[in-house]
């Protein structure tokens, strides 16, 4: 007995379902940690310090975003918390890249070598991937991986994969006033410490959200030899023997979705030994 396509289509897709569950995979969201695991001193002291800027971060950010504080005065908060927060000192963050076109951030340097570039933006803006052209250009003359945006209240963590062209994705995002309390955002803040980036906390975080991506259990799906098992599964089901290139187009546009997109003038004021006023001042 032949079935309709519309029929056989309809019955491919739940079947696949069965296989494998569809649907976009979110930005990792680091879990709690939990008493199986003993954390190492060096990472409980500074989730412990994390935890504790990130509350007087939170406290002060209400009042800087109902003033609609500009970018100096935003800037000035962010960078106390990633002294006070993060651990970097003036050493590990540059200004020199803030002359250059419209990059209003750090250079995050471990040794001489930049390895990741901060973008903030003021504090009531919404933050959108185009923020980080400037910081993404600096990134790949240096050839640093990650990039930093954040407007004190959001912090997104960007992973740039060198290339023609080069691809961003997004790996990590968190909002300081968010439900829940402090404990989630250091939770996830704590990988763009000092600490995790030197002991690559971070890189290791970005491997496990490439490996999970709906792209890359995607392209598991539509590989050769599990369309050949979907296949034979099909055909012991319904008797139907389908195509392979036919069935792995059903699946691609019937049961996997695409990957879901990822928002008066004043001296210089210093904040832990780095220069944070007005970029004229810093330039000059």
């Amino acid at each position: 007995m032949t079935q309709s396509v519309g029929t056989l289509s309809g019955a491919v897709a739940a079947d696949i379902v069965e296989v494998a569950a569809a649907g976009p995979v979110p930005a990792i969201t680091p879990a709690p940690r939990t008493s199986a695991r003993r954390a190492p001193q060096w990472e409980a002291d500074a989730r412990d310090r994390v935890q504790a800027a990130v509350r007087r971060l939170a406290g002060s950010l209400p009042g800087l975003i109902a003033r609609d504080a500009d970018e100096d005065d935003t800037r000035l908060l962010v960078t106390g918390f990633l002294c006070d927060g993060l651990g970097y000192g003036k050493d590990d963050l540059t200004t020199e890249y803030q002359a250059e076109g419209e990059f209003a951030g750090y250079g995050v340097r471990a040794g001489r070598q930049p390895v990741a570039f901060i973008e903030i933006k003021r504090a009531a803006a919404s933050l959108s991937a185009k923020h980080l052209r400037q910081a993404e250009m600096h990134a790949a003359s240096e050839g640093a991986e990650w990039l930093i945006l954040t407007n004190g209240q959001v912090w997104q963590a960007w992973h740039l994969t060198a290339g023609l062209p080069a691809v961003l994705d997004i790996v990590l995002e968190v909002d300081v006033l968010g439900e829940g309390g402090p404990a989630q955002p250091a939770d996830a803040l704590f990988y763009l410490s000092r600490e995790a980036f030197s002991r690559d906390a971070i890189d290791e975080l970005w491997h496990v959200k490439a490996a999970t991506s709906a792209r890359s259990i995607g392209t598991v799906i539509t590989s050769d030899p599990v369309i050949d098992q979907i296949r034979k599964e099909l055909r012991r089901r319904t008797g139907h023997d389908m195509d392979p290139a036919e069935l792995s187009d059903l699946i691609k546009t019937s049961v996997l979705r695409p990957d879901t997109p990822a928002r008066p003038r004043r001296p210089t004021t210093v904040v832990c030994g780095i220069p944070v006023g007005r970029m004229e001042d810093l330039a000059g």
